[in-house]
């Protein structure tokens, strides 16, 4: 299985204003294993960068007169990512701003999944179902999954592709990684599970910060406000295994 994780900078917020994208960086996974092989391009957008998106990632348009524009690099581009499955944090948002590209090109292919990518998978939403009630940008991610962000004082895309591979591959680590070359004896496809052997693979250990445990305390408040019974399921079984000595 081919996947590209995928990140862009732009020079604003939304898309509908005519906000272009200055950053793409795309990070290569094959197998659930990193290989090495990346995207990375500035772009130059013909128009001014907000000032509050230039504090967020720190690009100046000036710094950008010399790149190249993005109908120079999109063939490069869309020949990286074809066939893969597209990985992004928040993908509406990337998506959006490079379809919107691809229109003002008028490319043959104007929509990314299932023209060009075979899926497009949206990380934020998954670590929302994994971690509900909870912070799930990617500092907060990385915090949780004890992933090393300290380079990361601004955004860019490509070291925010790279951070979230791992990112992703820690919140899918207890998936089954296919291997048809290796351990091929584990079944008759060749299924290799992952994180199966304590005494093999570390597994990791989650800390949970002070006030992501009071933001889930709030939610099971939330719950409980809202049930028949005044009280969550969650909370029903902590007070019984309170009363119960555990």
């Amino acid at each position: 299985m081919r996947q590209i994780v995928l990140d862009t900078e732009t020079t604003g917020l939304e898309v509908s204003d005519g906000h272009r994208i200055i950053e793409i960086g795309a990070v290569e996974i094959i197998n659930r294993s990193l290989t090495g092989n990346v995207y990375h391009q500035y772009l130059n957008p013909e128009r001014a960068i907000d000032e509050g998106a230039q504090e967020v990632h720190g690009i100046s348009i000036e710094s950008l007169q010399d790149k190249p524009k993005f109908h120079e690099i999109s063939d490069d581009f869309i020949e990286f990512i074809r066939g893969g499955e597209l990985i992004i944090h928040n993908a509406e948002f990337d998506i959006g701003f490079l379809e919107a590209e691809l229109k003002l090109i008028d490319a043959p292919y104007q929509y990314l999944e299932g023209e060009v990518c075979a899926a497009v998978i949206d990380s934020l939403k998954m670590a929302r179902k994994l971690h509900p009630g909870q912070r799930n940008n990617l500092d907060a991610l990385c915090k949780r999954y004890m992933i090393d962000n300290t380079q990361r004082e601004l955004h860019g895309a490509l070291l925010d592709a790279q951070i979230l591979s791992d990112v992703y591959l820690a919140m899918t680590g207890g998936q089954v990684s296919m291997s048809l070359t290796a351990n091929a004896g584990a079944s008759q496809a060749g299924l290799t599970q992952v994180g199966s052997n304590r005494e093999q693979h570390d597994l990791p250990i989650t800390i949970v910060a002070a006030d992501e445990l009071q933001a889930h305390q709030e939610f099971l408040n939330y719950i409980a406000k809202h049930s028949n019974d005044g009280i969550s399921v969650w909370q029903a079984l902590a007070e019984s295994a309170d009363q119960s000595g555990k």
